[in-house]
């Protein structure tokens, strides 16, 4: 039951960040960097099942082995890494492949994973709080 409330709060977390993210910076910041090869409305399938596995991993890798320990700290460090791992090969790949793509770009892609990563501290803060506090 613990790993099914981490993993719904941290998506939950996780995505509304994430739509706040793209709709006010990552979207006018695409669009004047990539023109006519940004999609006007974005494939959501995809993006679903990237999140579904990502948290996913997070959870393996950060929220549980911390949550697990009771140190929140472990979370935000394994977070970390997770996240410039995860987006940077994307950013990085982008930068090194495509004309269109700049510095700015990976820069604050990048600032949003570690953003990010803040989440996966947060939550496993929380819920070692609030589950140690009622005895789960």
């Amino acid at each position: 039951m613990q790993i099914l409330t981490l993993y719904l709060t941290t998506s939950v977390v996780f995505l509304a960040l994430d739509i706040v993210m793209l709709k006010r910076v990552l979207y006018p910041l695409f669009s004047s960097n990539l023109g006519d090869w940004l999609l006007e409305d974005p494939r959501m399938g995809p993006a679903a099942i990237f999140y579904l596995f990502y948290v996913g991993g997070v959870l393996f890798f950060a929220s549980w082995p911390a949550f697990n320990s009771g140190n929140p700290a472990q979370a935000l460090f394994a977070g970390a890494l997770l996240g410039i791992l995860a987006y940077g090969t994307y950013e990085f790949t982008n930068f090194a492949t495509l004309r269109a793509w700049s510095p700015t770009m990976v820069c604050i892609c990048l600032g949003r994973c570690c953003n990010n990563s803040s989440n996966f501290w947060l939550n496993s803060t929380f819920k070692i709080l609030i589950f140690s506090s009622i005895g789960i």
